[in-house]
């Protein structure tokens, strides 16, 4: 967890804590302080699963963080808790890969099936994200007109939040095939993540929240 409110850090590990299957392995205060302790644990092989980020820190802010952590540690993802009126930085965090978003005032729960969803490599949006983020979204080059019809079949399940297991289920084909659609279409629309592609599915109306 990394916030500079230890109000939020305490509350929301408290909270994670009574789950059967998380561990909270750490927190810290802001970017700085993370890249630290994440240094730490991996020389210790004992880097988390997920990291739970704010984006408005001092020293180091969420953007830059995020940044920092796909660099150094690409197998930690990242679960961004942001509030209306950061959409520049979300979008900054979404282009450095990042895999849920949620508003500060999501319920613990929400908080606690977002990190669920990113161990599976699914997409986690907030509805009230997702609406701000698609607003201000301008058609990627190519369009859906570049997509095949599986391809495009294959963006309405990324923009359910599926992963590529899963869509491998839904349309009987091999994960490997569903990890290669998804490779396709992401390179069509010139997107650089799932994230990206899930945000362009609710905007073309694939998908409602």
């Amino acid at each position: 967890m990394i916030d500079d409110h230890a109000v939020v850090r305490r509350g929301i590990g408290s909270f994670l804590s009574s789950s059967d299957d998380i561990v909270v392995s750490g927190e810290a205060g802001d970017g700085v302080d993370a890249l630290e302790k994440l240094a730490d644990m991996a020389a210790h092989d004992r880097l988390p699963d997920v990291a739970l980020l704010d984006l408005v820190m001092p020293r180091m802010d969420g953007v830059e963080t995020s940044r920092e952590i796909t660099a150094r540690f690409p197998s930690v993802r990242i679960v961004v808790l942001t509030s209306f009126g950061e959409s520049e930085r979300v979008h900054s965090a979404l282009a450095n890969g990042a895999s849920g978003y949620l508003l500060k005032d999501a319920d613990p729960s929400e908080v606690e099936s977002a990190i669920r969803a990113s161990t599976r490599d699914e997409v986690f949006l907030d509805s009230a994200v997702a609406r701000q983020l698609t607003q201000a979204m301008t058609t990627p080059a190519g369009g859906l007109r570049s997509l095949s019809a599986r391809e495009r079949d294959v963006l309405t399940l990324v923009g359910k939040g599926l992963s590529n297991r899963a869509i491998a289920g839904e349309l009987s084909i091999s994960e490997r095939t569903a990890r290669t659609h998804v490779c396709n279409l992401l390179a069509k629309m010139h997107l650089t993540s799932r994230t990206q592609a899930a945000l362009v599915a609710v905007r073309e109306g694939l998908v409602q929240l």
